[in-house]
């Protein structure tokens, strides 16, 4: 058995379901759920238990990480200290871990599915548990002025890390469509802002947020399966667009990479693309809602993006490849891509990246 079941369906079950989206059908919308157009479901509760109890398509078994490793930023104790503002088109980037990331660029923070909690769970007391502290000690975060959440799977919309936020600084917080309820619930008092695919939402003057397709699924329990929808954002800045998939699979078949092109075509300057390496294995199970290092270097090359992080790594434990292997892999993928290993980058908690202008081009 993959993982204790019993405490994955107890978990599963304590948790909060998300009601019926009460909006008009779409392109990726029946009236009932969210889906991906033309790139069906594959997966069910169904294959994950059988993923769960070794009954699926042959692979190695779950690797063992380690217990605890130490966040590798360059301050005392491997942890960032960020500035209170970065103004202008310089733009910094601390990872906090996993999906987890602190942007500052224009005089903005800005945090990418912040989760500070133990666990990525319903629960304290079960569910992933983090192996390396937030990068980013909770008494050094600067006042945060939006927060941008990709989805609802718990190690990317921690209500509880939501609420604390609220409380201390009340940030503008934009989700996908139907997300909303979950963090009101919480904290009530919230300034929650719902958007659709292509849909856009000005953080200030200068930084405007717009939903993007990403081909992922969402859930809280294993009932509510695809009843909010998920996205990637792009933040369109006067220093350069940034591209963040959240969370995504590449896409199969014929449909390969085909989204991460069109927001290529659709984002000619994109100054950094912050990209999944991590949780992809088996791939039989994973390849439909999770990248592999050398597909998210394919997703790099088609959106054309001047720079890369790699993240989605190294934190919670949700799949079988042992710790270290994304960023091993990713590595191998950059050299047969031929892209330096100082252009696209896997990013650990704590690590700072202040990242390069870049030359507005034409393609």
């Amino acid at each position: 058995m993959k993982a204790p079941l019993v405490m994955v369906c107890s978990v599963m079950l304590a948790a909060c379901g998300t009601p019926t989206y009460q909006g008009p059908k779409s392109s990726h919308f029946d009236g009932e759920r969210f889906f991906n157009p033309e790139r069906p479901m594959v997966n069910s509760f169904g294959t994950f238990l059988k993923w769960q109890l070794g009954l699926g398509e042959a692979s190695a078994p779950r690797a063992v990480w380690p217990a605890y490793a130490a966040p590798r930023g360059a301050g005392e104790g491997g942890f960032a200290k960020p500035a209170a503002r970065v103004m202008g088109n310089r733009l910094v980037v601390t990872a906090v871990g996993h999906a987890s990331f602190l942007l500052q660029t224009q005089g903005l923070n800005i945090l990418l599915d912040p989760v500070w909690e133990e666990r990525a769970s319903p629960v304290t007391w079960a569910g992933p548990r983090r192996i390396t502290p937030p990068g980013i000690q909770w008494e050094d975060l600067p006042p945060i002025d939006a927060v941008l959440v990709s989805h609802n799977h718990y190690e990317h919309l921690c209500v509880r890390t939501l609420a604390r936020l609220v409380a201390r600084d009340n940030p503008t917080i934009l989700v996908p469509l139907n997300n909303a309820g979950l963090i009101l619930a919480d904290a009530p008092t919230a300034r929650v802002i719902e958007k659709d695919w292509g849909q856009s939402l000005a953080l200030s003057p200068t930084v405007t947020v717009t939903l993007e397709p990403m081909q992922h699924w969402g859930a809280r329990t294993p009932f509510d399966r695809r009843k909010a929808l998920w996205a990637a954002m792009a933040l369109q800045t006067p220093g350069g667009t940034i591209y963040w998939a959240g969370d995504s699979g590449y896409g199969l078949g014929d449909k390969a990479g085909v989204w991460f092109a069109e927001a290529g075509q659709k984002y000619p300057n994109l100054r950094l693309a912050l990209l999944p390496i991590g949780a992809y294995e088996p791939r039989w199970f994973m390849r439909y809602a999770h990248m592999n290092p050398g597909e998210a270097v394919s997703a790099f090359q088609k959106l054309g993006a001047a720079y890369g992080i790699g993240h989605h790594f190294g934190v919670f434990q949700l799949t079988d490849e042992p710790w270290q292997q994304p960023v091993d892999d990713l590595a191998l993928a950059l050299q047969a891509a031929k892209i330096s290993a100082t252009t696209f980058r896997p990013l650990w908690p704590g690590e700072v990246w202040d990242v390069p202008m870049v030359q507005q081009r034409r393609r």
